[in-house]
């Protein structure tokens, strides 16, 4: 079975809900199904064995990815910022690929050798174009390939099949389970496996899926008010400039009922700010990689309640863990090949019908018990609560020491003097390690090196103390939000060491 069928049963259950867009598009559950059936017959027509998608959110998104499915062919939604020769690079590991690509970026493909629609063309084509005879697809076979961000080394493609991502949607949402008139606003680009996820889960649930193609906090709270949003999900740093946006004012926002996060890892002192600034709103976060067909743990409304009202450090410490592993999926904390009892770090490994852990070309990363290394340092609590400390690669030892990162930067993000910060560790010949910290100060904040390293220092050791403090005005993220901490050691090439 294909993932058409979390749309089929969707339209089956109420054909004239509003499936996708603004209400005025009024784009219901059998039109989307109708669109798709169209797009399919493109598809099979132009030959292609895999389509790209090129282009910001939007309804062409959700139709090219289930006309794709119904087609037999995976599709690959490419990220539009990336440079003219990354993105060729691309296209050119795919096999054959028709490409729906926006306007804005149709120069990219000049003189390319391949067939490509514009996505307002592709749209008309599948409202206009008559049902074909398609062929039969296995649960098996590949639905998406997603190529990560490649920040450090050639970006790898994983593929997930149609029974991983059915697996992940049939493990977490019920069918049919929106109120009539619930809306959710989706802010991650189509490249991310949250952009996937977000479009079968919502429009199986009977969710109204709508988009807003460039972020910025005004926009979002325009359109949260505007089109009545129900469930909205934003990456920590949109979070976070939403609530620079609405300073001290309550936002009206009567419809929004939940505020999912997820993509990075969120400052626990801005979800601390969120939760105070939307008092009636359910949180919930969620943790997932590519290689799981997105998420795996969630932290739900009433974890975030708990934790932000309880005296017990244990549990007002949840505030910073990703919550407890979904339905269907396993996972374990190890060191090497130990399995670390409760409390330990290591490194999470997971499994479950959702955890693909395959890339095109390099085969599968599962172990031989279907296994899959994360590559996240983590632990996890006697109760189950899964806290993510950060990549393996990214743990700094300093004479012997693990420390994580995120440690240190929870504890200067508490200073009012810090907007933002990045925690890495730097070759040292007597420690091997010593740590240095990226400080963005917050707007007309006074930041001294002395006071901010006494500030550590009188909440976590010495050895924890970072040994070198540099501030600029940003740090350099993803679009999804992920701090690249790899671009910073330059930084401190010529940065002294406090004596």
């Amino acid at each position: 079975m294909a993932i058409t069928l979390l749309l089929d049963l969707a339209e089956s259950m109420d054909p004239e809900r509003l499936a996708v867009g603004l209400r005025d598009e009024q784009i219901t559950a059998e039109g989307l199904s109708r669109l798709t059936v169209g797009g399919a017959a493109v598809i099979v027509a132009s030959g292609a064995r895999s389509v790209a998608f090129i282009g910001v959110n939007g309804s062409a998104f959700p139709v090219a990815m289930f006309a794709a499915a119904r087609a037999g062919v995976p599709i690959a939604p490419l990220n539009y910022r990336l440079a003219e020769g990354q993105l060729r690079e691309l296209l050119g590991r795919l096999d054959a690929p028709l490409v729906i690509v926006d306007e804005a970026y149709l120069s990219v493909l000049a003189g390319a050798d391949l067939p490509v629609l514009s996505t307002d063309e592709w749209m008309r084509r599948c409202a206009t174009e008559p049902a074909a005879d398609l062929p039969d697809v296995d649960d098996g076979d590949p639905a998406v390939l997603l190529f990560t961000s490649g920040t450090t080394a050639a970006p790898k493609c994983v593929v997930l099949r149609h029974q991983n991502l059915q697996s992940y949607v049939l493990q977490t949402v019920e069918p049919g389970s929106a109120a009539e008139g619930d809306a959710a606003l989706v802010s991650v680009p189509t490249y991310h496996v949250a952009g996937v996820g977000t479009v079968l889960t919502n429009v199986f649930a009977g969710r109204r899926l709508l988009y807003l193609p460039n972020f910025t906090p005004r926009a979002w709270l325009d359109l949260v008010r505007e089109e009545q949003v129900t469930f909205a999900m934003v990456v920590p740093t949109m979070l976070a400039r939403i609530l620079d946006e609405i300073g001290d004012d309550v936002p009206e926002l009567p419809a929004l009922r939940t505020l999912a996060y997820g993509g990075a890892r969120m400052p626990q002192p801005v979800l601390e700010r969120a939760l105070r600034a939307f008092p009636t709103v359910d949180f919930v976060n969620a943790y997932g990689l590519t290689e799981t067909s997105s998420t795996i743990a969630v932290l739900g409304p009433e974890d975030h309640r708990v934790a932000l009202d309880s005296d017990d450090p244990a549990v007002r410490a949840r505030l910073g863990s990703v919550g407890r592993l979904i339905p269907g999926v396993e996972g374990q904390v190890r060191d090497f090949d130990r399995v670390v009892p409760a409390g330990e770090e290591g490194e999470l490994w997971v499994r479950g019908e959702q955890v693909s852990g395959e890339y095109e070309g390099l085969g599968s990363a599962l172990d031989e018990a279907g296994w899959f290394p994360t590559r996240d340092r983590a632990r996890m609590d006697e109760d189950g609560y899964l806290f993510v400390l950060g990549r393996s690669d990214d743990v700094i030892i300093r004479g012997g020491e693990n420390i994580a990162p995120a440690e240190v930067e929870d504890v200067l993000l508490r200073h009012p003097a810090v907007a933002e910060v990045a925690v890495l560790g730097l070759p040292d010949e007597e420690w091997g390690e010593c740590l240095a910290a990226v400080v963005v100060p917050a707007t007309g904040a006074q930041c001294d090196v002395e006071v901010l390293r006494e500030w550590v220092r009188s909440q976590l050791r010495s050895a924890k103390t970072p040994d070198r403090i540099i501030f600029r005005d940003e740090l350099p993220h993803t679009d999804t939000g992920k701090l690249l901490r790899r671009q910073l050691p330059r930084e401190f090439s010529t940065v002294p060491t406090p004596s």
